[in-house]
């Protein structure tokens, strides 16, 4: 739900909705809540709620730093070691993603592009940069579906097909280039979201 921004920046959820929402007990969701909170991605308000945090603008610059600094790098290391049956795995995703991006599916653009870096990165086997990464998707991802809202998703270039063509040639030095083309592509998005605020 924070991942893909079915929670949005500022929204103030209870506990005991969540327990209905989710159909869950209330240990799981307050682990959950516990967990998310610990990682920056939700914030307790009091009174049993809790809400994704808003975004500003210097919180966006300083995930960007740290996307740039770890997430290209893990497409490098998954770039060396990756089999032509993953290429294939990661060409159906983006192939998903694309179809999500012609039907204007906010949903489905947010969910395949998380596949498509989550699986990337999951190639590297680096489990610290790894878990970092996910910290920081959590982070950034409500304010992405916030980006979709605004601009739509046909506004929302990737650079995951020329990720793509430097993983069939065995560059991984390119892939890493392209990702970073990406994640930067992101922020600009999210950036001149948060500036029309």
């Amino acid at each position: 739900m924070i991942l893909f921004g079915e929670l949005t920046p500022g929204q103030a959820v209870t506990i005991q909705g969540l327990i209905e929402l989710l159909g869950a007990g209330m240990t799981p969701v307050r682990e959950a809540i516990r967990r998310l909170t610990a990682e920056g991605a939700l914030e307790f308000q009091g009174n049993r709620r809790v809400c994704v945090p808003e975004l500003t603008l210097s919180q966006l610059e300083e995930l960007a730093f740290a996307r740039l600094s770890v997430e290209p790098h893990l497409a490098y290391l998954a770039a060396k070691r990756m089999s032509s049956a993953e290429i294939v795995k990661l060409t159906e995703i983006d192939n998903a993603l694309n179809t999500a991006i012609s039907k204007g599916d906010v949903r489905g653009y947010l969910e395949h592009n998380y596949r498509f870096h989550a699986a990337l990165y999951e190639i590297s086997e680096a489990k610290i940069l790894l878990s970092i990464a996910n910290m920081l998707w959590l982070r950034i991802g409500p304010s992405l579906r916030v980006v979709c809202g605004r601009f739509g998703t046909s506004n929302l270039p990737d650079m995951h097909e020329e990720a793509l063509l430097a993983m069939r040639s065995g560059d991984a030095e390119a892939v890493a280039r392209a990702i970073k083309a990406d994640i930067q592509q992101g922020v600009k998005q999210v950036r001149l979201s948060l500036s029309d605020e």
